[in-house]
């Protein structure tokens, strides 16, 4: 009984290391943290984007002055997925939305699944080989941004693509000022 046990609790966290590797590469991307998304390739690591077939390092260097080009923020929202195990290899398919908010305030608004093959290295799980399906797209249309009248929304880094974002800051602190009645 309890060997069984510890072969389940060694699946899930394996499952759950994999599921940390996936939201690194998303959150690198809406952070445009080259480091944190580059973490969750394997330098080998092969990937096909859209047009773009190359290496993990190559693809930011395609995707992200794209992406600056024509987005102020990104969000790269995960979904489900699904992971089948295989010793040191495990094989991936994770839902997505992508939602892109553009310099014209219009958004551009995608999804699809992202196909990975990822290895157990040294005990650390990597993408070696990823697919992005894109399935559906949206067009871009203009859109009212809401709050956009509240002064200092921004200071809590609401649209920071950078490590200045909220989400890097030890201990997180609340930079707006409180509500006045």
């Amino acid at each position: 009984m309890a060997s069984d046990r510890d072969a389940r609790m060694a699946v899930m966290l394996d499952k759950h290391e994999i599921r940390e590797c996936l939201e690194r590469f998303s959150r690198g991307m809406d952070r445009s943290d080259r480091g944190i998304y580059l973490s969750a390739f394997w330098d080998d690591a092969e990937m096909a984007a859209g047009p773009f077939v190359g290496t993990a390092a190559d693809c930011w260097d395609w995707a992200v002055p794209m992406h600056e080009a024509g987005q102020i923020l990104t969000h790269h929202a995960l979904l489900q997925s699904n992971i089948d195990l295989d010793g040191d290899t495990a094989h991936a398919e994770t839902y997505y939305q992508f939602v892109g908010r553009n310099r014209d305030e219009s958004l551009w608004i995608a999804g699809g699944r992202y196909v990975d093959r990822l290895e157990r290295r040294g005990g650390q799980w990597r993408i070696a080989l990823r697919t992005n399906v894109i399935e559906w797209g949206c067009l871009p249309r203009p859109m009212p941004i809401p709050f956009a009248d509240v002064p200092d929304i921004a200071l809590n880094g609401v649209t920071a693509r950078s490590p200045e974002d909220p989400s890097y800051r030890r201990p997180l602190i609340n930079l707006r000022a409180p509500a006045r009645p």
